[in-house]
């Protein structure tokens, strides 16, 4: 997948996530998906999610493309690569201010009933 770039979302110690950028220009550039990887003393696992459903043959190079570009150039030893993949979609993104957005309105709420 010759069109395919990796964005760092965040990075720890022991491991790290990407964006799975598809496309070059402003017009093509779309999600793909997200990879997170895991470094432990023996293993790298690698939990990739993909917004839209690859062919075999396509899902396997993007893996070797993350094993080349990502898991290697890290330079942890490793004696395998463990991957799990899921299809799914991006239903949204929550964090605590979200949260509590929501208890003030329902505070809000339950003060109007009163």
């Amino acid at each position: 997948m010759d069109d395919i770039r990796f964005e760092r979302h965040f990075r720890t110690p022991y491991s790290e996530s990407y964006y799975i950028m598809q496309g070059v220009g402003m017009q093509t550039n779309n999600r793909l998906g997200t990879v997170d990887i895991h470094f432990t003393s023996t293993a790298v696992h690698g939990t990739l999610i993909l917004e839209r459903e690859l062919e075999e043959i396509e899902l396997t190079k993007l893996i070797e493309q993350i094993d080349e570009d990502l898991v290697l150039s890290a330079d942890m030893p490793r004696d395998d690569f463990l991957v799990s993949v899921y299809v799914g979609r991006d239903v949204g993104f929550y964090s605590d201010e979200y949260f509590a957005e929501e208890t003030d309105s329902d505070l809000d709420f339950n003060d109007e009933e009163l």
